[in-house]
């Protein structure tokens, strides 16, 4: 069994036709099925990605987390800190203290600009209760979601690509003249807009 524990949730289960028995998550009406923690598996998942993290090897794939065992891979769940390049394929987008966090399968995400990922954190403080996605405001920013990106993956986007853009530019445009001395103002707006043009369209918008 893992470190880091069991999952609290009860769940409703399914069979699949190879064999392993796989728990609905719908916290958040998440709605996705996944093998529980504990479970081991003779072989990994096809497309894994590994990651080395605090002297332990983790493999992650389908937004199910597996470390070594004596007979196999255990389904485990993953230490905070630990940062990964690529949210799970299918996630939730939950903003919780004005933050979009990203959910899946008994685990949170947070962006990181300056690690340009997604770190393993603890649930936050209010998981209960999550908020409406906030009015972000980009500067005059206007984007079109070509992917058919719902109204709260634009605003957790925007937010995202707002903070890449500030930690790039230095430039924060919800400040007096950016944050800056007024002399560099113009030179990093135009930063912060050519960094925030870039990780939106990197992420299937058309910005205008």
């Amino acid at each position: 069994m893992s470190p880091w524990g069991v999952s609290v949730f009860g769940a409703e289960h399914r069979l699949e036709r190879n064999g392993p028995i796989e728990r609905l998550d719908d916290r958040y009406h998440h709605g996705h099925y996944y093998v529980p923690l504990g479970k081991v598996v003779r072989e990994l998942p096809a497309g894994y990605r590994p990651y080395w993290f605090h002297g332990t090897h983790f493999y992650f794939s389908g937004g199910v987390w597996y470390v070594p065992g004596p007979h196999g891979f255990i389904v485990t769940r993953p230490p905070p800190g630990l940062v990964v390049a690529t949210l799970p394929p299918f996630y939730t987008t939950v903003w919780i203290g004005g933050v979009p966090y990203y959910y899946a399968n008994d685990v949170y995400y947070r962006w990181v600009p300056e690690q340009n990922g997604y770190e393993v954190v603890e649930p936050p403080q209010g998981a209960d209760q999550p908020e409406t996605p906030p009015q972000t405001a980009a500067e005059d920013f206007y984007i079109y979601p070509k992917n058919g990106q719902s109204p709260e993956q634009q605003s957790a986007d925007r937010y995202e690509c707002h903070s890449w853009a500030k930690s790039q530019s230095g430039f924060d445009p919800t400040q007096p003249n950016g944050g800056v001395p007024p002399s560099e103002t113009a030179a990093k707006r135009e930063q912060y807009r050519r960094a925030m043009t870039a990780c939106l369209e990197a992420r299937g918008y058309s910005v205008k």
